[in-house]
């Protein structure tokens, strides 16, 4: 072969090398971009450095921002299907496209990058970041979509950031009802809510057709239920109560009504909110609680609030909202 073949047939070679290097890069900035499109990562602009109420926005699925009443509200946000903030981190839940039906888990910090992404299986459900932002905890169905039925299952995860420690679900967790050990293959975890020292939390157990709300101990890997009938807890910023939701009646159009449970007496106190809540109420300070109640128009939901003693008729915060979180 002479000289002229030689640097003919390396041109060549060299030619094909690039060409399937830029093909490969290509595909994987590709793929890149389809598993996180433009419309549903942050604004470089929308940071949650700002003080005010921060919600799913349902009318295009993206988190907002209410600086104010009367103030109009900035958008902007990662698209969430659920949402929660607290401390240092955001928790971004979305159903992914396809069959089974899977969710993507994203922690995100406060300029919203993206810090953990964990998929799992079922429909997102509940989303919890503790105050600090070092902890959180998500629930998704993973059969059925609804608590007011016995076909359903949940899966409850909770995430150390400080550790990276994953616990996929918390339903092997010990766990003692009526004094004693229980053991039962229909147990089922959601709505977690942290107190302040990333450590104690609480949640709902569901097993044998009756509802709990348990207290559970991360260092210690156990949990006890306190009472029955308490669903979807929040604990207060002063962590001296919780907010949840208490079934009042069969009728499957409203069996909810929101309570607040005082830890030290064990007494509870029906608020205001004459409608059927089910959500996982927020704490906008240690008086006030902020929720979701489905719409007029039926497809999507407003954002409410209520004092947390009882008094005072419920106000309408947001329009149009879901997912409250309260920066302040």
């Amino acid at each position: 072969m002479n000289a002229l073949s030689r640097r003919l047939r390396l041109a060549l070679t060299v030619t094909a090398v690039l060409l399937l290097a830029g093909g490969s890069l290509g595909y994987v900035l590709h793929a890149r971009h389809r598993e996180q499109p433009p419309g549903q990562r942050a604004d470089a602009s929308f940071r949650l450095e700002e003080p005010g109420l921060y919600f799913r926005d349902t009318a295009g699925g993206r988190v907002a921002r209410q600086p104010g009443a009367g103030l109009p509200r900035v958008t902007g946000g990662p698209s969430c299907d659920r949402f929660h903030t607290a401390g240092d981190h955001a928790l971004c839940l979305r159903k992914l496209p396809g069959v089974p039906a899977r969710t993507e888990a994203l922690v995100l910090d406060r300029g919203l990058r993206e810090v953990r992404r964990v998929t799992v299986p079922g429909i997102p459900n509940r989303a919890r970041v503790s105050a600090s932002g070092r902890i959180l905890s998500w629930t998704t169905f993973t059969t059925g979509d609804s608590y007011n039925t016995a076909a359903f299952s949940t899966r409850t995860a909770i995430l150390d950031l400080r550790t990276g420690y994953l616990i996929k679900s918390i339903e092997q967790i010990p766990l003692t009802l009526g004094g004693a050990r229980h053991h039962d293959s229909d147990v089922n975890y959601w709505g977690v809510t942290f107190a302040a020292d990333d450590n104690r939390f609480y949640a709902t157990v569901s097993t044998r057709g009756a509802t709990h709300l348990v207290e559970g101990d991360l260092r210690a890997w156990s949990a006890k239920a306190l009472r029955e009938n308490a669903e979807c807890p929040s604990l207060s910023p002063d962590g001296a109560r919780v907010a949840f939701k208490k079934k009042v009646s069969d009728d499957p159009r409203a069996p909810w009504r929101l309570y607040v449970l005082d830890l030290a007496t064990m007494r509870e106190q029906p608020l205001a909110e004459p409608h059927s809540v089910d959500d996982q109420a927020a704490w906008l300070d240690d008086s006030t609680l902020a929720y979701a109640l489905p719409g007029q128009d039926g497809r999507t939901s407003d954002i409410w609030s209520v004092p947390a003693d009882g008094t005072g008729p419920p106000r309408l915060l947001v329009p149009g909202g879901s997912s409250p979180a309260s920066v302040g």
